[in-house]
């Protein structure tokens, strides 16, 4: 029996193997042959295909047969280095935020880009880090210069906050204000008491931005930067850079992550505060990815006493082809610009401030090139400006408040617009829904502009497509669509049907439209209904 039972086995593992040769385009020999070489050959593709994997593989614990005995394992460092991980702690770095970590980080960053394991290449002239990370292990940072990325040319890198351990929390990186008896304090910002009344922070003379500026501010205002110096010649400087799983405390000395001229970046998860330029700022390259994120200069979950006083901008997007995605914007004075083209925004909830207050939930200042999407999204109290629109999509957006979407004129175009099938919710003050900014003047190039769809409630409905109906006595009948269209003096195009109760019927013409309103005429005095319906951006 167990002769039998070894033979089934035999036969069902040499079944086994012709299937898997089969599957991976080997040459099958006859049953029981196996070319020389050929468990060995597969081992070492296999050992090159993880070789040049990104993911690290924990060691084995089963032992090698003596046919593939390796040589003996590394050391912690020589580990360390193999798997491209750099913990913050082995270079000094201090986890309670207690004294500057400055050094510490810039040391772990450099060792990280200046390895001499690569693999390949990724862009031309992009050195593929084979996904090195720094590893922050759960702590609180505090900084006093920006931590810049040492090297150009490099993608594939990672900083994270914890690799194995993630039931930590996410590490704290912070910007210590300076008091005037040292340059670079080590100061946590639990020293600075917010008001009681849960006003901005109040701040000792000393302490202001502005009087850093010159002296001892961040130089380059953001705690990381992902940019190099002035003069290069790359197409991008980075590709592939990931922070994730971040908080940031800019401590109202300048802003939270600058990413500039870098292709393919992910900004994930990051919670990042007290900012009073940007929170994000990406200039150049395109593909950042800024997603499940939460932004805002002073810590408010809304209806902040003082929400008159917040400024500087949640993101900035001086880029094309991004995308924002499930971010929270909670306090700043503008909660998105963006003056690239093709970007994309979806399930972005901005209550960073009031339009009452003179607050922007999300500004497109590209005029004449906007080519942006803005979907699914959540205006809470605060609007949409766009200047100059031209090809912009906005749809299957809640507007509360009274918030509404803005078209301000700076050349008079728009062009290829869309506000289509979005919801807006107000108080009954008769504040309209989309409205027109012609200070600069009039909108003269008005085109492929559908409003239309919008449910509406305590606001007043504008559309570039209206219905209305007359009926009675006469031989002239006038429709004043002017409650309803969105642009002054512009109808392209009416549609009409006159009907009337007797067997004769009458000739009729459309004799006018200006001032938006529709006059339909008869030759003879009759009783009859009509039915217009007149579109401005055919």
């Amino acid at each position: 029996m167990e002769i039998t039972m070894a033979r089934r086995a035999l036969m069902l593992s040499i079944v086994i193997l012709v299937i898997v040769g089969n599957i991976s385009g080997q040459n099958l020999l006859p049953v029981g042959q196996f070319p020389s070489g050929f468990y060995r050959d597969h081992v070492r593709k296999m050992q090159s295909l993880v070789r040049h994997d990104s993911v690290s593989l924990p060691p084995t614990s089963v032992s090698p047969s003596p046919s593939l005995a390796t040589s003996a394992s590394p050391s912690p460092s020589e580990n360390q280095s193999s798997r491209r991980v750099y913990h913050v702690t082995s270079y000094g770095a201090d986890p309670t935020g207690k004294t500057d970590s400055t050094d510490a980080l810039i040391g772990a960053l450099s060792d990280a880009f200046n390895q001499d394991l690569s693999d390949g290449f990724l862009m031309n002239g992009i050195v593929n880090l084979g996904g090195a990370e720094i590893d922050l292990e759960g702590g609180t940072y505090s900084i006093s210069r920006p931590l810049r990325l040492p090297i150009t040319g490099r993608g594939n890198f990672k900083l994270n906050p914890e690799l194995h351990r993630h039931h930590r929390p996410p590490p704290l990186i912070s910007n210590p204000s300076p008091p005037p008896s040292c340059r670079y304090p080590k100061m946590q910002l639990s020293h600075l008491r917010p008001d009681p009344r849960n006003r901005p922070l109040a701040r000792p003379q000393q302490q202001r931005p502005h009087r850093l500026r010159q002296r001892e501010r961040l130089p380059d205002g953001y705690l990381i930067d992902i940019s190099s110096a002035p003069a290069h010649d790359k197409e991008y400087d980075f590709e592939y850079i990931t922070l994730r799983d971040l908080m940031l405390d800019s401590n109202f000395t300048g802003g939270g992550i600058q990413v500039i001229n870098s292709l393919r970046t992910t900004i994930d998860n990051c919670y990042i505060a007290h900012f009073n330029t940007n929170g994000i700022l990406v200039q150049g390259g395109h593909e950042t990815y800024i997603r499940n994120s939460f932004l805002g200069q002073h810590i408010t979950a809304g209806s902040d006493p003082g929400e008159r006083n917040f400024s500087g901008t949640g993101i900035s997007l001086m880029s094309n082809d991004n995308a924002i995605t499930d971010v929270v914007i909670f306090s700043a004075g503008i909660g998105i610009m963006v003056s690239g083209q093709a970007n994309t925004l979806s399930g972005v909830h901005c209550y960073n401030k009031a339009t009452g207050f003179g607050g922007t939930g999300i500004y497109l200042k590209l005029p004449g090139l906007t080519q942006t999407r803005i979907v699914n999204c959540y205006l809470d109290y605060t609007g949409i400006v766009a200047e100059d629109p031209v090809q912009l999509h906005i749809s299957s957006s809640f507007f509360l408040g009274d918030a509404f979407i803005l078209l301000k004129s700076i050349h008079g175009v728009v062009n290829g617009v869309s506000i289509v099938d979005n919801m807006f919710s107000g108080f009954g003050k008769g504040i309209e829904i989309v409205q027109l900014d012609q200070s600069n003047g009039p909108f003269r190039k008005v085109d492929q502009v559908v409003v239309d769809r919008n449910v509406v409630n305590g606001m007043n409905i504008k559309s570039t497509i209206a219905k209305g109906s007359v009926q009675g006595n006469g031989s002239s009948w006038t429709v004043d669509f002017n409650p309803t269209l969105l642009f002054p003096n512009l109808i392209k195009n009416v549609q009409y049907s006159l009907s009337t109760p007797g067997s004769s019927f009458p000739n009729h013409a459309l004799r006018n439209t200006s001032n938006n309103r529709v006059v339909i005429e008869t030759d003879v005095t009759i009783s009859a209904k009509l039915l217009i319906i007149v579109d401005q951006g055919v």
